[in-house]
């Protein structure tokens, strides 16, 4: 694993430009300190932001069936995060943090800008919304096929939960709306 910046990965999107489009965002059922090369990037508790690779570009088991194109990034947390049938959650005793969700937001920004994806939940995706769109998702919750629910519902700015990918795309889209992504 190798520590980057906005400004490297940045770099590293525009040799991956054309052959992207998708963005999976997961979590990685760790420690905050916990990386791991199935994915991308990986962003730690502290909002460090590893790379598994220097081609971003090379197919990657993040998601299933759904690598070719995509890029997958996780946030390092939700080592013991559990769900009941009824759709009540823990996040565990290491949750997304404040910094990893802003940092995973800022990185979807650059990423998006660089590869001139849209930010919306067609090209960027939780993997609990594609386990959705594939049947294994939130949406199966109580049955033999509920799998993943990683970023399942995020806080969002004012602290109210909400669908995580709508969180990461809101904040995201801020990103490039706003203050500059490279100064973040």
């Amino acid at each position: 694993m190798q520590k980057t910046t906005l400004e490297e990965l940045a770099k590293m999107a525009k040799a991956a430009k054309g052959s992207i489009n998708k963005l999976y965002a997961h979590w990685t059922a760790g420690h905050y300190d916990s990386t791991f090369g199935d994915y991308h990037l990986n962003i730690t508790g502290a909002g460090d932001i590893y790379l598994s690779t220097d081609d971003l570009t090379e197919v990657l088991a993040h998601t299933w069936h759904r690598n070719t194109g995509a890029i997958g990034i996780a946030l390092c947390c939700c080592v013991d995060a559990t769900i009941n049938c009824d759709g009540t959650f823990s996040l565990g005793s290491e949750p997304p943090t404040d910094l990893q969700i802003e940092k995973a937001a800022q990185v979807i920004a650059v990423l998006a800008d660089v590869l001139d994806l849209p930010v919306d939940a067609e090209h960027i995706m939780t993997h609990a919304e594609v386990g959705d769109l594939d049947g294994y998702g939130p949406a199966k919750i109580g049955t033999e096929d509920f799998e993943k629910w990683d970023l399942w519902r995020l806080p969002d700015y004012d602290g109210k939960w909400r669908g995580g990918g709508d969180v990461l795309r809101g904040k995201a889209n801020w990103y490039l709306n706003g203050p500059s992504h490279r100064e973040a």
